[in-house]
């Protein structure tokens, strides 16, 4: 057979049109590269890895999809849909690491079977609980919370309208939702905690609402809730609440919360609608002899304060971008960080609260530090490759 210089480059130009008409190969295991640029420790950083930087292990079900440390051991993972799709698809996989000051750690992701998990595997968990008048209560191994339905407003027993963050005080990494509610006896410590907190018709634990002519318009209690992604890591869910006056404008609002474990504070994304921009205002219930410190340079606000029948000392907080922080204000029943005035939705900020006799956070030291810190890390978040 006679090779010409005309053959060679046709032959040339077919294997390159083949090459490129080939999808990428996929690969056994992906290479996950963490580093702490931070001089201080960190403990339970969520790592979240998307499902395009995963893709080159051509697996779609993430559900599948293995981390492990770099002594080979297998670290929990969650999957999870952010976006509430038609098919309920995960998005995002998570699993969590502890960091020392300045340190790198790697991992690696690999596809094989579904993940199964266990009971004692779940540190974070939410539901909707009809049965006591449509609370919605989520929780991780460090804190609780609920806030309330539409039933509860026409409750003939002990009617409520709000739409309040309330607290559950925990002292256990167990956890407890459905036990409380099963024994329905959870305003008295038997050694797990107690719900003590009165949120009432205040903002609680870092509710939110709408700011405008030095008063505060807030929601009625919800009226849907949808659960996006519900342990063992993160709890993930939305609240819908009926268009509510705000000076004459009605105005809609749709709540995620989401809450990781290890964590004193939960992620809020209010997104509200209104025909006019708006001012958002996050609140913190006052109480009496409580002590408040506010600093709009680093975005957050801090309260330590007696919890109701003498039950020891707690602090709350909310942390915000300082880029938007407008100024500290008040009513009747609460403190509020204002928000600069915006037209676009959702807004971010995490609140969230310590209670001393969990052992964790002690002192109101202890909790500014702890609230400091946390501001820190959402400017620098763990930096995250994939190869």
């Amino acid at each position: 057979m006679k090779v010409t210089l005309l053959s060679v480059l046709v032959l040339a130009l077919t294997l390159s049109t083949e090459t490129k008409s080939q999808p990428p190969s996929s690969q056994t295991q992906l290479t996950v590269t963490a580093v702490n640029k931070l001089k201080i420790a960190r403990e339970s950083e969520t790592i979240e890895l998307t499902a395009q930087a995963l893709a080159t292990l051509g697996e779609k079900d993430l559900m599948k999809l293995h981390v492990r440390d770099s002594a080979g051991k297998e670290v929990l993972s969650q999957a999870v849909d952010t976006d509430y799709d038609d098919y309920h698809k995960p998005d995002l996989l998570i699993f969590q690491a502890d960091f020392a000051p300045g340190e790198t750690k790697t991992f690696t992701v690999t596809a094989g079977k579904k993940r199964e998990y266990v009971k004692d595997d779940f540190r974070a968990y939410g539901r909707f609980v009809r049965e006591r008048f449509d609370d919605f209560a989520w929780e991780n191994d460090r804190i609780g919370h609920r806030t309330y339905g539409k039933a509860l407003r026409t409750w003939k027993g002990e009617p409520l309208t709000s739409s309040a963050i309330d607290i559950w005080s925990k002292r256990t990494s167990k956890l407890v939702v459905n036990d409380w509610y099963m024994v329905d006896n959870y305003h008295v410590d038997g050694g797990e905690g107690v719900d003590a907190y009165s949120a009432g018709p205040t903002r609680g634990c870092g509710g939110s609402g709408i700011w405008t002519n030095e008063q505060l318009y807030i929601p009625t209690n919800f009226v849907d809730s949808r659960v996006l992604t519900n342990g063992p890591i993160r709890v993930m869910f939305e609240l819908v609440y009926e268009p509510f006056d705000v000076n004459g404008t009605a105005v809609s609002k749709v709540l995620r919360v989401s809450l990781d474990a290890g964590s004193q504070l939960n992620h809020f994304q209010p997104s509200y609608q209104s025909s006019s921009s708006l001012a958002v205002a996050v609140g913190l219930k006052k109480v009496k002899d409580e002590q408040k410190q506010f600093n709009a340079e680093r975005g957050w606000l801090t309260i330590w304060q007696p919890v109701d029948k003498n039950l020891g000392m707690q602090g709350l907080a909310v942390v915000v971008n300082a880029n938007d922080v407008d100024k500290l204000v008040e009513d009747k029943l609460n403190n509020l960080v204002l928000l600069k005035p915006r037209t676009t939705f959702p807004v971010s900020y995490w609140a969230g609260f310590a209670w001393d006799r969990a052992g964790k956070i002690t002192s109101a030291e202890s909790w500014t530090t702890y609230v400091d810190q946390f501001s820190d890390r959402l400017r620098s978040p763990i930096e995250v490759s994939v190869k």
